[in-house]
């Protein structure tokens, strides 16, 4: 065992070496013969564990990032196929089929479609062939979609086990190519004769876009596959939807067989361990949820169906003043007798269902507070209470421009 594990440990070394000597400027056939001399074969796992431990180490994420196609390069055809009965990636509808299924999709679109319609842009760079090519990028655009699935429901899963650099540096390679697509269109759209320039610059688009291609089906998925459990290829499949598909449409309906005892516990009424109270979209602490509320730039107060002051958030600089002793009383009874009937209207309109908002906005010293009602139904639109939010808009009309750096 130890003969395998330091042999494990070779051969992760020379790896690091290999990526080194590309970072100091070897080329890729420098490197490709020791590769060769080397590594039989090496897995999604070697590969990803490679990219950590480089990062870890103070290589900074955009140098990986940089070289992420050079590594591909090096790799390819070199990583081992690992043997799963009933590979989860041949089930119809579970999210790596949908992923590969979009591939092999995205794959033909760009061999039978915009390379054929390049190659007549670059023949005649006429009106139609200019069309052509717009259209075939403005539908690649939706490329955006898988990749969304890919880092806001697959990557903070694998960042949930510590697999934290492949996602960062493939999310750096998707906005390189979300990039790309963007600059290839305006180049179309301001086309100033530049023939050359627009087939370079979408070929090497489409080159990218391939290579992305082979570093999810060789290195992400297979990482995947070893990592998450069922339920959270469930979580996965569940939210896809939301985001959306590309260029197709999963096979199937899948869902996991398997039952989380967390998730089961939740169905079955229970609470959640360690004080955690469930939400449709997650768990926190009491303390967090006190101090979310506390910490929004808005005053929050909530009254019940029956008209009960129930909750307050309690922000640094809140505008209106609220007592804790307000908590149980009714309403009614917390405002002036002159104003009292505004807040029985708002409460009544909202119960019938005549509206679900009612807003008013005054000046208060320097302030400028708008003060918004809205009706709070539960799922079936019975009317719940009425949350008052109330936010001194002054700062906000005072915006002007745009600000997209960090203050000192």
């Amino acid at each position: 065992m130890s003969e395998l594990i330091n042999n494990r440990e070779y051969r992760q070394a020379v790896l690091k070496e290999i990526i080194s000597d590309l970072h100091q400027g070897k080329s890729v056939d420098e490197v490709k013969a020791r590769f060769e001399e080397t590594f039989q074969g090496v897995s999604a796992t070697e590969i990803a564990e490679l990219e950590q431990a480089l990062i870890q180490e103070g290589i900074p994420v955009e140098e990986v990032q940089r070289l992420c196609d050079v590594h591909a390069a090096v790799f390819r055809g070199s990583i081992t196929e690992i043997h799963r009965p009933g590979k989860v990636e041949d089930i119809p509808g579970h999210p790596v089929h949908t992923f590969k299924l979009e591939n092999r999709v995205l794959e033909t679109f760009l061999a039978e479609q915009l390379e054929p319609h390049l190659e007549a842009f670059h023949r005649e760079d006429n009106q139609e062939t200019m069309v052509l090519l717009k259209q075939d990028l403005e539908l690649l655009r939706g490329i955006d979609r898988h990749y969304a699935r890919k880092e806001n429901l697959l990557f903070p899963l694998l960042e949930k086990y510590g697999i934290t650099a492949p996602p960062k540096v493939m999310w750096g390679v998707d906005d390189e190519i979300r990039t790309a697509i963007k600059d290839a269109i305006s180049l179309l759209n301001n086309y100033t004769g530049t023939k050359e320039q627009v087939v370079e610059q979408i070929k090497a688009l489409i080159a990218k876009v391939r290579e992305m291609i082979f570093k999810e089906e060789n290195i992400l998925f297979p990482m995947a596959i070893d990592t998450l459990t069922e339920d959270e290829w469930g979580a996965i499949a569940a939210e896809s939807e939301e985001v959306g598909y590309f260029l197709t449409q999963p096979a199937a309906e899948w869902k996991p067989t398997k039952i989380d005892v967390e998730e089961k516990a939740q169905a079955e009424g229970e609470r959640p361990a360690d004080g955690y109270i469930s939400f449709e979209t997650g768990l926190l602490l009491p303390e967090e949820i006190s101090q979310i509320f506390n910490t929004l730039p808005v005053d929050i107060t909530f009254v019940d169906r029956e008209g009960i002051v129930k909750f307050f958030s309690q922000t640094k600089d809140r505008i209106f003043p609220r007592p804790k002793t307000v908590i149980g009383r009714k309403v009614a009874n917390c405002h002036p007798p002159a104003s009292v009937h505004i807040v029985e209207k708002i409460v009544e309109d909202f119960k019938s269902g005549r509206k679900d908002v009612e807003e008013f906005w005054i000046k208060m010293g320097e302030r400028y507070v708008y003060i918004r009602y809205f009706a709070v139904r539960n799922t079936n639109g019975e009317y719940m209470g009425t949350l008052e939010v109330t936010q001194d808009i002054k700062p906000l009309q005072e915006i002007t421009g745009e600000k997209r750096l960090l203050d000192d």
